[in-house]
C-alpha cells in the first residue's frame, strides 16, 4: 500500500507540483488550501505524513499542528513555508512539528526529508497494533493512547519513542539507539532523557517510581509494561 501524503497548502501552483511530484514518486496524495480544510482531512482520515504551510489564510499552520495534536494524533508533520528564522523553526519543532523546510527549497531535499519521515514509522504487525498496560491503552496502528478511557496527548516524538520502547519491551535499549531511531544520528542526547521524563509524567502512576519505562543504569531504557491481552 502507498503512503498517503496530506499537503495543506494556500498557492495552487506549488500545491499542483508538489502533488505531481509526489504521485511521480508512488504516493497517494490529498491536497487543502486552507487551515481549516487541512485540519478537517487531517483528523479524519489516515495519512502517513502531512506537509503543512504556515501562512494559510484562514488558520495558520501553528494552530493547525497544534490542534492536529491535541486531537491526539501523531502523524509525523513537515513544515514547508517562507518563515526561514530560526526562531520559528524552533517554535514549529515545539508544537510538535518533525521536521521544517523553508522555500525556496530543492526537490531532491525535500524528498529526502520526506522520505526520512515515512522510514521512522514502523508498522505494527498483524495482531499486535493494541496494547493495554492496566489503564492504559496504546493503539500503536491509529496513533493514539488513552488512559482510563481518556485521550492521553503525546507530541509526536514522544509517540515514536513510546512505540519503539513497546515494541522492544522487556529488552534495555540504549540512548543513542533511541537517539538515533527516532531523532536521527545528529540530534542532542539530551532529548531522550527529556521524552522520557515526560511520557513518565503522562503514564507512569508515580513518574518519580516508575513501573512502565524503567531506566537500566549504563545502558538507556527498558518498557517493562505486561500487556494485558
Amino acid at each position: 500500500m502507498n503512503e498517503n501524503i496530506l499537503i495543506v497548502e494556500d498557492e495552487e501552483a506549488l500545491r499542483s507540483t508538489l502533488r505531481v511530484r509526489l504521485r511521480s514518486e508512488g504516493y497517494a496524495v490529498e491536497t487543502a488550501s486552507g487551515g481549516v480544510e487541512g485540519f478537517h482531512k487531517a483528523t479524519s482520515k489516515s495519512f502517513d505524513l502531512i506537509i503543512l504551510d504556515i501562512l494559510l489564510p484562514d488558520r495558520n499552520g501553528w494552530d493547525v499542528c497544534r490542534e492536529i495534536r491535541q486531537a491526539g494524533l501523531a502523524t509525523p508533520i513537515l513544515f514547508l513555508t517562507a518563515r526561514t528564522h530560526t526562531i520559528d523553526k524552533i517554535a514549529g519543532l515545539k508544537l510538535g512539528a518533525d521536521d521544517y523546510v523553508t522555500k525556496p527549497f530543492e526537490a531532491a531535499e525535500l524528498m529526502a526529508r520526506i522520505q526520512v519521515l515515512l522510514r521512522r514509522r514502523i508498522p505494527a504487525q498483524a495482531g499486535q497494533d493494541l496494547h493495554r498496560f492496566g489503564p492504559i491503552l496504546v493503539d500503536l496502528q491509529r496513533g493514539e493512547v488513552t488512559r482510563e478511557g481518556k485521550t492521553v496527548h503525546l507530541a509526536t516524538r514522544e509517540f515514536q519513542l513510546l512505540r519503539y520502547l513497546i515494541e522492544r519491551s522487556g529488552t534495555a535499549v540504549s540512548r543513542e539507539e533511541l537517539l538515533a531511531a527516532v531523532w536521527g544520528p545528529t540530534s542532542m542526547s539530551r532529548a531522550v532523557k527529556t521524552h522520557i521524563a515526560s511520557l513518565r509524567e503522562k503514564l507512569e502512576a508515580d513518574p518519580k517510581c516508575p513501573e512502565l519505562i524503567l531506566t537500566v543504569e549504563g545502558v538507556g531504557y527498558k518498557f517493562a509494561g505486561s500487556r494485558n491481552w
